[in-house]
């Protein structure tokens, strides 16, 4: 039996690379937070969130099929069935027979889902702003003065609040929990 081949040897990276990727992570991870908590308090769970925001985001329609909101959720085929179970208990969103396709079942948001999602969105409007521009400026290079022409450690973190959070987001390596 031959061998496998090689693994190939990852570029090296400069501790800058790890700084950015590390400041990235944090970031993403304090939106994912604070999403969170606006969900649970309008009474959602993050991933019911992200159902409702999925069918109405579909592209080119108002409503989404199971498999399709299963690639975009990143899930099972049945663990979205059960999340949509929950969700038409709610009653947030409802199954239909699919127009063209009898096998397609359609899943579309009521009234209650397009009014919840309709708050949750504007709660995260100027939150997903805010990462974007602090992402985009921890991936541009900035000269660092002390030495010219070499690139510096993005800007330390600023502390900040978090719209619809009710306390201010962490520094890193500082835990609220107790």
């Amino acid at each position: 039996m031959p061998s496998p081949p090689p693994i190939p040897r990852s570029p090296t990276l400069a501790k800058q690379d790890y700084e950015r990727l590390s400041q990235f992570r944090y970031r993403l991870r304090q939106f994912l937070r604070a999403s969170e908590t606006m969900c649970r308090r309008h009474g959602l769970t993050l991933l019911q969130y992200q159902l409702l925001l999925h069918v109405m985001g579909f592209e080119g329609r108002d409503w989404a099929s199971i498999g399709e909101l299963a690639e975009r959720l990143q899930a099972h085929h049945h663990g979205v069935v059960a999340l949509v179970d929950r969700c038409e208990e709610l009653g947030l969103l409802r199954r239909r027979a699919g127009r063209e396709d009898q096998r397609v079942v359609e899943i579309h948001l009521l009234r209650k889902g397009r009014q919840l999602l309709a708050q949750l969105a504007a709660l995260h409007k100027e939150e997903r702003r805010a990462l974007l521009q602090e992402l985009a400026a921890v991936d541009a290079p900035t000269v660092s003065p002390a030495q010219p022409g070499r690139p510096c450690a993005a800007p330390p973190d600023r502390p900040r609040r978090v719209s619809g959070a009710t306390s201010p987001v962490p520094k890193a390596g500082v835990s609220r929990e107790k």
